[in-house]
């Protein structure tokens, strides 16, 4: 049982998840949240992971840790992408197990799911198909993270469950140009025609791929919902449940940050579009009771003020 003076270490707390896992746990009245930056204890290297785990003992651990980047990253970067991903989640797994650590939050990811799988995607489909191409060095990398908690639950009965996070977006994201994902980088690109009194938006691909988008402050309700639930399941799936076409998300972020001025849109096809839908079935969330409650246009609006504080406008 998760109490309010429990011991809770969130790996990863500066990104985008870790850091609105900390703000619900705060918001909430957890106490004792455990963070360490990267400088001090690096999650790749084995022996300080282990160390330090066993020194801060905590109750619970949420795994948001991770190495992200948008299509150009995972394509430029597949082998830092597959390297450090596993090494950082083997090393918090493992080290839990050993520390005497019973039970943690895995944060995963839609596109571990096969690329052309059956609409909405249920967590029975994972391994079932040919992953997305221009990420599946991040997507197998996500994949031996949930087999491990699955293993470890299997031989050393383990609380290790696994959330499945569809495209996430909010304060706190990356808007780097080579490892943003698609959201940020849309958010940079309507931030500079307002900024130049423009209005041309250019588009990678066809604009036709069908993407779900949840608020990350949702993630993290999710999390806490489930880090004090009792579930069957290891696997559960966490997304909005609505999808929209990228060229519809354009035009909600343009109408949302730009107040109606009229946009026109070019579309960049020599740009790879990715997978072509993906949306998740989350009815094993929904029988818990948890489901997503934050309206898209406040999200979109909440992100793009916390865009501003960033650049500092």
């Amino acid at each position: 049982m998760i109490k309010l003076d429990s011991k809770i270490y969130v790996a990863g707390h500066n990104g985008l998840v870790g850091s609105a896992i900390v703000r619900e746990l705060k918001k909430n009245g957890y106490k004792n949240i455990i963070t360490v930056t990267r400088n001090k204890v690096n999650l790749t290297d084995q022996n300080k992971v282990l160390k330090f785990l066993k020194n801060k003992k905590p109750d619970f651990i949420f795994i948001a840790a991770a190495k992200v980047g948008g299509i150009l990253a995972n394509k430029k970067y597949k082998a830092d992408f597959i390297y450090e991903n596993i090494s950082i989640q083997s090393n918090l797994i493992h080290g839990a197990h050993l520390s005497g650590i019973k039970n943690l939050i895995f944060l995963g990811s839609s596109c571990v799911y096969p690329r052309d799988c059956k609409q909405p995607i249920k967590e029975s489909y994972l391994l079932t198909g040919k992953l997305e191409s221009t990420n599946d060095a991040y997507a197998i990398a996500k994949i031996a993270g949930i087999k491990m908690c699955e293993s470890y639950n299997e031989q050393y009965k383990t609380n290790y469950r696994c959330l499945m996070p569809t495209n996430t977006f909010g304060p706190n994201d990356n808007y780097t140009d080579l490892v943003s994902h698609f959201v940020p980088s849309l958010i940079k690109k309507i931030h500079k025609i307002k900024k130049n009194k423009k209005n041309k938006l250019t588009l990678w691909g066809s604009g036709k791929p069908k993407r779900e988008l949840i608020y990350v402050e949702d993630i993290a309700d999710a999390c806490i919902f489930f880090m004090k639930k009792k579930t069957k399941h290891s696997i559960i799936n966490i997304g909005s449940g609505k999808d929209y076409s990228i060229e519809y998300y354009a035009r909600l972020f343009a109408k949302v940050i730009l107040k109606n001025q009229k946009i026109f849109i070019k579309y960049d096809k020599s740009k790879p579009d990715g997978t072509p839908r993906k949306i998740m079935d989350i009815s094993i969330a929904k029988k818990y009771g948890w489901s997503a409650k934050i309206k898209l246009d406040k999200a979109i609006l909440d992100t793009y003020n916390s865009f501003l504080k960033e650049i500092k406008v």
